[in-house]
């Protein structure tokens, strides 16, 4: 037994010993392997590395031959460029003597030149904006020209300024028509007949026209002036040769109708008197309404009496003093007390009617001042908050709040004085029927009284 496992241990050892022998040579294997894998890599990167270094070197060569070119092109620049500056300084001085020899052979010319360039540019402002341009164009190119120039201008120079001012002059004194190209507020231009006043206006078929220097081109007012004046302005235009027809001009050549342009127009100054300037006008309506209507009445109450004064046998149920009469042929048998007394009470009765309205249009005529002065007030108001939130460095910021105060002003003594006038008018009316009718009562009460005494 012992021999069999004796046995057995040295079999188990053998094959041990035999499987390490085997790891041993597969693990020799492997680093053969590795290292000849090393060699390998060792060798390529070699090769890489020199091929790098051939590179490094031949562009480092390639570098220095750029640096060589640059710097002999920079000295060459360099040695151009002093040449330049000597050339450049031998130039000013040639320019510099040059220039003396051209003043010392102007001579008096020089005087000239000066005063055709000041004369040029002075007129050329006036001649480019004038409204002669409108129908000779291009009057200016030589002007320009000749402002600018810095050579003596030629003859024929010389005699297109001649021609230039002369036209201006001439043409300032005549009346011309002339077809012309006039753009429309919308910017689609049209041929029209354009009449010339001088220098003054230009009049075409809708009314006054303005040149624009910028554009050349003429165009309509953005609103045309009082509608009298269009009127005069179309029939002188459309006026035949030797009639006379009277026309406004603006003698600043357009200015003014372009500041007439902003003015504000009557409705325009209405609606600036905002809430407060439409109730005075209702105001002011209701009292006129109210007046003609009480006009009317007045009118056929007074023509009644003064009817019934006509025939006072036959009183009428359709005028206060046929009423009154009535009362007293009603009453003819009592005493003077009671027909007096039945008299005021029928004249009382007429009273109301006769009266009606008017003390309405008086207190219209108090009220609209005092709403007037309310719109002030408002106006100013806002006025203060403008320049509180603004400042005062813009006028224009504060226009509509002060337009609004002195507009309701208007508005209430507009609506005040007519009204005044109404209510004097109808008082005095009111009163003279009145007092026919105190003056009949009187005369019935005295003939009856003497009746009695009979």
């Amino acid at each position: 037994m012992k021999k069999v496992f004796k046995g057995l241990v040295v079999a188990a050892v053998v094959t041990m010993s035999a499987g390490v022998c085997l790891t041993a040579a597969a693990d020799t294997a492997k680093l053969d392997q590795l290292l000849e894998q090393v060699k390998k890599s060792r060798t390529a990167e070699g090769k890489i590395n020199q091929q790098r270094e051939q590179e490094f070197l031949s562009d480092r060569a390639d570098k220095q031959a750029l640096l060589n070119r640059a710097k002999a092109e920079f000295a060459a620049e360099e040695a151009r460029g002093k040449s330049l500056t000597q050339q450049f300084a031998d130039n000013e001085g040639k320019l510099a003597a040059k220039e003396a020899e051209l003043q010392a052979a102007q001579g008096t010319l020089g005087e000239m030149f000066g005063i055709v360039r000041g004369a040029a540019t002075e007129t050329i402002g006036s001649i480019a904006t004038s409204n002669i341009s409108a129908q000779y164009k291009g009057r200016d190119e030589l002007l320009k020209k000749l402002a600018e120039a810095k050579e003596l201008p030629t003859i024929n120079e010389l005699e297109e300024l001649w021609v230039a001012l002369q036209t201006e002059m001439t043409e300032s004194a005549k009346v011309a028509k002339f077809e012309g190209n006039v753009v429309s507020l919308d910017g689609n231009g049209a041929q029209a007949s354009v009449t010339r006043i001088g220098a003054f206006n230009l009049i075409s078929d809708g009314g006054y026209l303005v040149f624009n220097a910028d554009t050349q081109e003429m165009q309509p007012l953005v609103k045309q002036p009082e509608s009298y004046i269009v009127a005069d302005a179309e029939a002188f235009k459309n006026a035949a040769p030797g009639e006379i027809k009277p026309v406004y001009i603006d003698p600043t050549g357009g200015n003014l109708l372009r500041l007439k342009t902003q003015e504000a127009t009557l409705t325009e100054q209405f609606h600036q008197g905002g809430t407060p300037g439409y109730v005075i006008t209702a105001l002011l309506l209701i009292g006129l309404l109210i007046g003609a209507v009480r006009f009317v009445s007045l009118s056929a109450a007074s023509a009644g009496v003064k009817a019934q004064l006509k025939n006072l046998n036959n009183p009428s149920d359709k005028n206060a003093l046929g009423r009154i009469l009535k009362v007293y042929h009603d009453n003819k048998s009592v005493d003077v007390e009671t027909l007096e007394l039945k008299l005021d009470e029928a004249i009382m009765r007429e009273t109301p009617d006769i009266e009606k309205g008017i003390g309405i249009i008086k207190l219209i005529a108090a009220v609209g001042p005092l709403l007037g002065l309310l719109g002030t007030v408002i106006g100013m108001i806002g006025a203060f908050q403008v320049i509180t939130l603004h400042g005062t460095g813009d006028p224009k910021i504060m226009a509509g709040q002060i337009s609004m105060a002195l507009v309701t002003t208007v508005q209430g003594l507009l609506c005040a004085l007519p009204l005044l006038f109404i209510h004097s008018m109808l008082q005095s009316k009111s009163n003279s029927v009145l007092h026919v009718l105190d003056e009949q009562s009187a005369g019935i009460i005295a003939a009856h009284a003497e009746k009695e005494k009979a």
